[in-house]
């Protein structure tokens, strides 16, 4: 049957909406696609290009700002400074040799400066900078800039470089930076990629080394464009690195200058440390180095002139060098022979000058003999035959264990390089060492801090601020990170009788003020700030039978390295204590007259907290110590040079 027409109209229609729908779904997704194609072709075309297969991204670390280091109030010890740098692109000098040749007529360079340059644009990428020369002054780089058409591919940069104001005085505590060595990359698993950055710097010795992680920051990072080849073609975007953290040390920079000053034209060391608290104040050694030389990069005839100088100046002797303590281990024994009930503080042992022990002659330092001494007198002279009587009823292990409840024989936690840990030996340790028993003789020659004993200075500072303070003090350095005050470890009491470090605190007293005591020449005059020290004179040498006889030779008529080391230790003021001192003098002579004299003077110089008034030292030394005082105003602000040039 027909359909009707009316049926057939409506029909149509359905199909016309259709059609318009679906055409125009298809026009619009056709729309949407254009759009999209103009967008990425247009819009982003930039962004494809980049990753074209001939192009890619790469992420460029920036080195972040070391952190800077501080003393104790504020003085600047490490800095950043900017310096002027001019770098060579092998691939825009051409002809590079010429534009060396032209470059070092406009501006000095070494040798070892062009060797080190030509050897790195060799092994470099042509587009890649290289440093030519480090810290130029800027006349040198208006000289460059001005001749800037003559030298292709020369370009003056500025950066920051370390840079050590206060010359020598911190060489040994502080130490230096220089770039990292494939050694240093050796000694580390995972490497951070800072240090892959050419001439990147790290610490090399020193607080610069020990807490090269606190100091070294984050590093930023520079996103940039560049070819198949490594050629950076533009920078994205960058994001600055984060600055490593500013050390406050405990160290006070004048009285470091002071100490350093003092022992200036020796071989010797000294440690200054806050008996109440631990805190170092001065930790110096003689000869000491301009560190800056380092940093810069040092010549072979200045390494070497520091590495064959006899004086070790590159050693810090403060915490690296160990030596037989002598007669300041007296104290040690004496304490360890009250401690076990041994003796009383009268109890008398009869000195003739000698002491026969296994067929053996011990001596004491004065051949007629002190006669017969109790304790207090015994330290006051520093008699020898008491401490070999003690010592044999004692035994070594009492002796040793005593030792290192006062700080001797065990590795100090101190953020400098190699401190070394000495030794209080046992019978255990020479079996083990050297494959042999423990002789009685062994103990006779410990008791007066010879044979196998070893102290270095900043142990010995120790031993005598736990004698004063009765607790034991930890040394602390670094006093704040980034503002933050560090912990002072906790200083538990000994666990010794408090009559008995009295008695011996009262024999290191009489040393330096009682006429007899071995240091009263070298007294405090000024009652609140006296003294109590002992002095100590270390053997280098074995005296012959046949010298004995003979006479033995003094110190004056042996060479330098066969002479005695001279050693005193103090703390001030005895009814207070608040600083411990010792120093070394090597191959001095006598402890009475060459080292305690130098500890007496940084002692005052330490509580005043400056030049102390010249009534406080003994009336005949006056004179001598007015013109030092002048020599030490004259070598002081002269800080951030080298201390040979400044004595």
């Amino acid at each position: 049957m027909k359909r009707p027409d009316k049926d057939s109209a409506a029909g149509a229609r359905k199909m016309t909406r259709r059609a318009l729908i679906l055409g125009g779904a298809q026009a619009g997704f056709m729309g949407l696609l254009a759009l999209r194609m103009r967008y990425m072709q247009v819009e982003e075309a930039d962004k494809f290009r980049l990753l074209a297969e001939e192009n890619r991204i790469n992420i460029r670390l920036i080195p972040p700002a070391r952190g800077e280091i501080f003393d104790r109030n504020g003085a600047p010890i490490a800095v950043n400074n900017p310096a002027y740098r001019i770098s060579l692109t092998r691939e825009d000098a051409g002809d590079v040799e010429e534009v060396l040749r032209r470059l070092t007529s406009l501006i000095k360079l070494t040798d070892e400066e062009l060797e080190r340059a030509q050897t790195e644009l060799k092994r470099t990428q042509p587009f890649f900078p290289v440093t030519v020369a480090d810290q130029v002054a800027w006349s040198d780089v208006t000289q460059i800039a001005v001749n800037a058409p003559a030298l292709p591919g020369v370009t003056p940069e500025v950066g920051l470089t370390r840079t050590y104001p206060q010359g020598s005085d911190f060489a040994h505590v502080v130490g230096y930076v220089g770039p990292v060595s494939d050694y240093d990359l050796s000694k580390m698993e995972a490497p951070d990629q800072l240090l892959l950055i050419p001439r990147f710097q790290i610490g090399k010795v020193g607080v610069e080394a020990k807490l090269e992680e606190e100091l070294r920051g984050k590093a930023g990072a520079r996103r940039v464009e560049v070819n198949h080849v490594g050629r950076e073609m533009r920078e994205l975007d960058r994001r600055e690195g984060q600055q490593g953290e500013n050390l406050q040390l405990t160290i006070d920079a004048n009285l470091q200058t002071y100490v350093q000053g003092r022992l200036d034209g020796e071989s010797a060391a000294a440690v200054v440390m806050d008996v109440t608290n631990g805190d170092i104040l001065a930790i110096g050694s003689a000869p000491s180095f301009d560190p800056n030389l380092f940093v810069r990069g040092i010549s072979v005839s200045d390494y070497r002139a520091l590495t064959e100088n006899k004086y070790r100046p590159l050693a810090a002797k403060s915490v690296q060098g160990i030596y037989p303590p002598g007669s300041t281990f007296k104290m040690v024994v004496g304490l360890a022979g009250l401690d076990a009930g041994i003796i009383g503080p009268e109890d008398t042992f009869y000195c003739r000058g000698h002491l026969e022990v296994s067929g053996r002659r011990f001596h004491c330092w004065k051949g007629s003999g002190h006669g017969s001494m109790n304790l207090e007198g015994s330290l006051r002279e520093s008699c020898d035959i008491y401490y070999y009587e003690l010592a044999m009823q004692l035994g070594i292990e009492k002796i040793s264990a005593m030792a290192q409840k006062l700080g001797l024989g065990d590795r100090i936690d101190l953020p400098m390089s190699a401190v070394a840990q000495g030794l209080a030996p046992t019978k255990a340790w020479k079996r083990e060492a050297r494959g042999e028993d423990w002789m009685i003789g062994d103990t006779v020659n410990s008791a007066i801090g010879q044979g196998f004993v070893l102290a270095s200075p900043l142990q010995l500072t120790v031993m005598t601020a736990r004698i004063a303070a009765g607790r034991a003090v930890q040394p602390r350095l670094i006093k704040k990170i980034n503002g933050i005050e560090q912990p002072i470890a906790d200083a538990p009491s000994l666990g010794l009788n408090e009559n008995h470090l009295r008695q011996i605190r009262k024999g290191m007293f009489s040393v330096s003020n009682n006429r007899k005591g071995t240091a009263y020449g070298s007294r405090i005059i000024a009652e609140q700030y006296r003294m109590a020290g002992k002095t100590g004179t270390s053997q280098v040498r074995n005296i012959t039978a046949k010298e004995r006889a003979a006479g033995v030779r003094s110190n004056a008529d042996l060479p330098w390295e066969r002479r005695d080391h001279a050693l005193f230790v103090n703390f001030a003021p005895y009814e207070n204590p608040k600083v411990a001192v010792a120093v070394v003098i090597e191959h001095g002579g006598g402890g009475s007259a060459v080292a305690a004299p130098v500890a007496r003077d940084i002692t005052l110089q330490a509580l005043f907290q400056g030049e102390p008034p010249l009534d406080a030292y003994p009336q005949k030394d006056r004179p001598r110590v007015q013109e030092m005082q002048k020599k030490l105003r004259e070598y002081r602000p002269a800080a951030g040079t080298d201390a040979k040039s400044r004595a």
